[in-house]
Parts: structure tokens; C-alpha cells; sequence
């Protein structure tokens, strides 16, 4: 969704990175080109002048301009700043004294509610959680039936009861949620076509009745200033604790996301990033901050590997790799083990300075067909070819070709890959990555 303006704030940078020291003449440009390209992204006009605003302040300053790191300051201060707009730090669920927490979703009809309700539910489980989810619709009878069928696609729980009858749906299922020992209890409601008076005491009497600890509106990041707008009628109508933002993968400009915090004081605690169940990330406003800045986001991607692969592997194979002993064969479960944390373009635009190969790689649609036709490669091999790539020469190479439905190109072509690929995973793993997945 930020691709177009994190290559414009990149180029902004770049240029200004590519002088000694800053003037008043070069922070002036840098910063009105900042704000086109924020108000081109959609960002509200008030808080690009206040963040504007903000920066201008910090970076005029004399041991700023005059300063040799006078660039690199005025990023790091940029960084800052959108970290502060974006809500300055990570804003937690709230946690009841006694089980279970009752998480109340709100939303606009097509926000996608009720799938945030199940990832939401299968990103506690993965915390260590044992969460339900309840269907309070009493409209779309489809609505409870796909909460049902997500619930056995994830192995999560779902009670099932009269949504006609809120009060009495939210006695039964809070009780049910305490004898099964649910650690939380999601409650999906309805999808509002607009906030009007009937809904308003609709969602009166889903609090009265569930009680909930936190409230959590659910905001399509597609629909841009109307988010916002969505996002403060709520506010104003109920208590709201927080926002989902959903279809954060998405192609609109994202402005939302950047609006949202500043205009209604209120935090981002997830974001939807994809239509798999696991696609939800908890809100770090400074690893947001930093990706849209293409400096990446290395604790997000770690956490993403650890989840699919496990410390253990981890720290086992970064000492493998730092030792220069990675094969084919680590080529091909690496292969599989990125495939399951997510797109390879969302991955790299983690890593810092991998914003141009993101793009090479979105130019060139890498998929699921590519790495099924590395891996057929990969597996068209002798067990000696895979452990020493080197031996293989014309001949080995035509054979390897006709036996994975190729040709020689496509052999050379994931032999130059892995070459590439194994000087950066030995970087990585001798560099500041290494030190916080524990590699000596």
C-alpha cells in the first residue's frame, strides 16, 4: 500500500544524503516534496502540516544545518516524527482480571469483520491464548455460518447461539467461554451501512450485554479519508479502544494509516496484511515508520521467521551459513519456509536497502509457479549435486534440465541465485541480525 511513497520519500533522502551538510534551501525542498508526497498519499491535509510543521522545528536548529551528519539528523528526526504520528509506540490489548476478555469488533458492512475476528483469534492462539468466537449478527445469517466455517479451518471454538436475543447470547456465551476456560471471547457484530441512531443503541446493548474490555472498530484501509471519518463517528458514539485496519495489502494510497492516530487520538493495534488467517500483525508504529522510510523492519521479520521455523533452526542455521556449510538443500527448505511466512516482496521491504530488489522481483511476478520450478530443479539433482553445486558442469546441467521440465538457462539461472543467496545469508548472519537471534 506505501510502495509509491516509500520510493518518493527514499528519493527525497537520497538526494539530500548526497550533500555534506543541509541548508535552510535544502531542508526547504526536502520538506516541501515530504508533503506533496503525503498528501498525494492521501495523509489529511492538517496532519501533514503538523508533522511538516514538527520536522521544520527540530531540523532548524544550528547543529542541524551545520552539522556533518546534518542529512542523516533530519532523517532520523523524519523517523521520529512518523513514529510520534502513528502513535509513538505499540498499543496492547487490554488483558481482564479474570477470564475471559471480551473483545467486542465493530465495523462498517464489508470491512472484512468477521475474517479480522478469526485472526484475530488464531494470533492469540499463536500467544500462548485460548480464545472463542461468538457470531452477534442477528441479520446475515451467512455471517455466523462463515464464522463457523473459519473456526474449523483455524481449530478455534465457536459458540453458537440465538443472535436475536443479544442478551441472552452474551450470558450464555461468557459462560460457556468460562467453563471451556476461553482466555478470550471475540464477539463478531454486525455490518453497519452507516452510524445512525438504531445502531448506535444496537451497539448500546452488545456493551450492556457482553461487557466487553476492549472494543475494537474495524476499518477497511481502502476506503482512505472516509476511514478516517468512519473512524471518528464511532469514536464519538461509543468507546472505542482501538482500530483494525484492514486490506493493508491493498493498492490505495494508505493515507488512513497515517491519519488515523493524529486525527482521532486513538491507536492502530493490528493491521490486516493479506488474505491468508496468520495475515495479521500487531501495530509497531516505529517498524512502520521505518519500513515506509525503506529502512526496513528486521524485528518483524524475525518474529515472522521464529513462527515458522522456530529459534532453535534459526540460531542452527545462521551458524551454518556464517560457516559458509549451506547447501542446496538449505536452499530449497529456506525456499519453502519463505513461502509460508508470506510475499516475498512484504518480506524483502523488511530488510534494509532491499527496496529495489522488492520491485525487481514484483517486475518480474515472482509466484508460487517460480519457486515450484527452483524446487523441481533443486530435486532433478544427485544428492552430491545438491551439497556441492560446483561439480556441475554442461552435461550435469542438461540432465538436471530435461528431468525438471526446464532448460539449461533456468539451471544457471537458480545456480547464480543461490551464489547470491548464500554470500547475503552469510552477511546476515555475521552482522547485527546474528546478534539479536543469539548467533555467536
Amino acid at each position: 500500500m506505501f510502495d509509491a511513497l516509500s520510493d518518493k520519500l527514499q528519493r527525497v533522502f537520497s538526494r539530500l544524503s548526497s550533500h555534506g551538510t543541509v541548508s535552510e534551501k535544502d531542508l526547504d525542498e526536502a520538506l516541501r516534496e515530504v508533503r506533496v508526497a503525503l498528501l498525494e498519499a492521501d495523509v489529511n491535509f492538517r496532519v501533514v502540516r503538523d508533522f511538516i510543521g514538527a520536522v521544520r522545528q527540530r531540523a532548524s536548529g544550528a547543529e542541524v544545518l551545520q552539522s556533518l551528519t546534518g542529512p542523516q539528523q533530519v532523517i532520523a528526526i523524519v523517523n521520529e516524527e512518523l513514529t510520534a504520528m502513528l502513535g509513538g509506540s505499540q498499543a496492547t490489548l487490554t488483558i481482564a482480571d479474570q477470564i475471559p476478555t471480551v473483545i467486542l469488533l465493530l465495523g462498517l458492512k464489508g470491512a472484512g469483520k468477521t475474517t479480522m475476528a478469526a485472526k484475530l483469534a488464531l494470533h492469540l492462539r499463536k500467544n500462548g491464548g485460548r480464545p472463542m468466537l461468538v457470531s452477534a449478527d442477528p441479520y446475515r445469517v451467512a455471517a455466523g455460518e462463515q464464522l463457523k466455517t473459519l473456526g474449523r479451518q483455524t481449530d478455534i471454538p465457536v459458540f453458537e447461539g440465538d443472535s436475536s436475543d443479544i442478551k441472552k447470547l452474551a450470558r450464555e456465551a461468557v459462560a460457556e467461554a468460562r467453563r471451556s476456560n476461553a482466555t478470550a471471547l471475540i464477539v463478531d457484530s454486525a455490518g453497519y451501512l452507516q452510524l445512525d441512531e438504531d445502531v448506535i443503541e444496537e451497539i448500546k446493548a452488545l456493551e450492556t450485554g457482553f461487557q466487553p474490555h476492549e472494543t475494537l472498530l474495524v476499518v477497511d484501509a481502502m476506503t482512505g479519508q472516509e476511514a478516517v471519518h468512519v473512524a471518528e463517528e464511532f469514536g464519538g458514539a461509543t468507546q472505542i479502544a482501538g482500530f483494525v485496519l484492514t486490506k493493508m495489502d491493498g493498492d490505495a494510497r494508505g493515507g488512513a494509516a497515517l491519519s488515523i492516530r493524529a486525527m482521532t487520538g486513538l491507536p492502530i493495534k493490528f493491521i490486516g496484511t493479506g488474505e491468508r488467517p496468520d495475515a495479521l500483525e500487531p501495530f509497531h508504529p516505529e517498524r512502520f515508520a521505518s519500513r515506509i522510510l525503506g529502512m526496513g523492519d528486521v524485528m518483524t521479520l524475525i518474529e515472522k521467521a521464529q513462527a515458522q521455523v522456530g529459534q532453535e533452526d534459526m540460531v542452527d542455521f545462521g551458524k551454518r551459513a556464517k560457516s559458509g556449510q549451506l547447501d542446496l538443500n538449505d536452499f530449497v527448505q529456506q525456499m519453502q519456509q519463505v513461502r509460508k511466512m508470506g510475499p516475498i516482496g512484504d518480506l524483502l521491504g523488511m530488510m534494509p536497502g532491499m527496496g529495489n530488489i522488492k520491485r525487481q522481483l514484483q517486475a518480474t511476478q515472482i509466484d508460487d509457479t517460480f519457486f515450484k520450478r527452483m524446487e523441481a530443479i533443486v530435486f532433478s539433482m544427485t544428492p552430491e549435486e545438491r551439497h556441492n553445486p560446483d561439480i556441475i558442469n554442461g552435461n550435469r546441467r542438461k540432465r538436471i534440465a530435461e528431468g525438471s521440465g526446464t532448460n539449461p538457462a533456468d539451471v544457471n539461472q537458480l545456480l547464480k541465485q543461490w551464489k547470491e543467496a548464500k554470500k547475503l545469508m552469510q552477511a546476515m548472519a555475521s552482522g547485527r541480525t546474528a546478534k539479536m537471534l543469539g548467533i555467536r
